[in-house]
């Protein structure tokens, strides 16, 4: 293949430094050199403000503490590319202007587990159990759930919160499936939880590479990861969490499914951060596209109360 624009032979991958974030990287690199292989892709480390602060995220403006430095190195053109876990991707406010999402990779397993040093599910955890967690969206179905047990703030990578848990910070963990088979842990899963038990964030399992709008050599490179379905359900899945203008201490749950003939869903809950209101809507496109999908989701929520709800939270 003979390439229109000699800057597509480097793409610069900028990436926050932690061991999830660099095989997030690493497959992106793999899949693209299958793809393109005359590119070559290099990594620009940073550090966010996210992976430096240890206290409450939303003491730093939410989730975007993990995206703000990576998208500045975007827009400087200190880099060409950059991979986000969307879930970790605001939706409340658009992306920063001058930036696109170029590709969704084929979805990851969107479920948590639970991770105990000797191999409990959560079911037989006793009373009082500390998880390690400081998720909202977790915390607030435990509380739906498992009420008996104690959650407690859990911050750091998914190897830092290994290490806390065999330090005796807590009793077990709650983490995402897909983090730990990216970090190469799943030794350490002891039951896998249905999402009937624990409904997923908004973008789980999926991987977002985010481009300068005006990038097109390298959008043009790119794009061909994407996976059709994972960009469906992700439009679906995230204009719900705009149009509810959910915020990073919104407990928001949900997934779309796209089908194989072609059929999508949509289902997602808002909780109280005490788990004692949860709100719950399932829809199916029919002819709607995703985006109208996830706005009548959104919809069927706010009917139900979910704008009170979230705004009484603090942020």
């Amino acid at each position: 293949m003979v390439y229109a624009m000699s800057s597509t032979d480097l793409i610069r991958i900028v990436s926050r430094s932690s061991p999830m974030a660099l095989a997030q990287v690493e497959r992106v690199r793999a899949e693209l050199a299958a793809l393109r292989p005359g590119i070559r892709t290099e990594v620009v480390p940073v550090t966010t403000s996210g992976d430096r602060w240890m206290g409450d995220l939303s003491a730093l403006g939410g989730k975007g503490a993990f995206t703000k430095e990576v998208d500045a190195a975007l827009l400087a053109g200190e880099a060409d590319l950059a991979v986000h876990c969307v879930k970790d991707v605001p939706a409340d406010r658009p992306l920063p202007a001058g930036t696109v999402f170029a590709a969704y990779l084929k979805r990851d397993d969107i479920r948590d587990a639970v991770v105990h040093p000797g191999g409990l599910t959560l079911d037989q955890l006793p009373e009082g159990a500390r998880i390690g967690t400081s998720s909202v969206r977790r915390i607030a179905q435990l509380a739906v759930s498992h009420p008996h047990l104690e959650c407690v703030p859990m911050r750091g990578n998914a190897n830092r919160r290994l290490e806390k848990l065999d330090a005796g910070e807590c009793d077990a963990l709650l983490l995402a499936v897909s983090g730990l088979e990216r970090i190469g842990r799943t030794d350490r899963i002891s039951e896998i939880l249905p999402v009937e038990t624990m409904c997923p964030p908004i973008g789980a399992g999926v991987l977002a590479l985010q481009c300068r709008e005006d990038d097109t050599a390298t959008i043009d490179a790119v794009s061909g990861l994407g996976d059709a379905d994972a960009w469906k359900e992700i439009t679906a899945e995230r204009m719900l969490l705009h149009v509810l203008q959910g915020h990073c201490n919104s407990p928001i749950a949900g997934y779309a499914r796209a089908e194989r003939d072609g059929r999508l869903s949509l289902r997602a809950r808002v909780f109280s951060p005490d788990g004692k209101t949860v709100l719950d809507a399932h829809e199916w496109a029919g002819p709607l596209d995703p985006a109208t999908l996830g706005t009548s989701v959104a919809v069927a929520l706010l009917r139900q109360g979910a704008r009170e709800v979230i705004d009484t939270i603090p942020h």
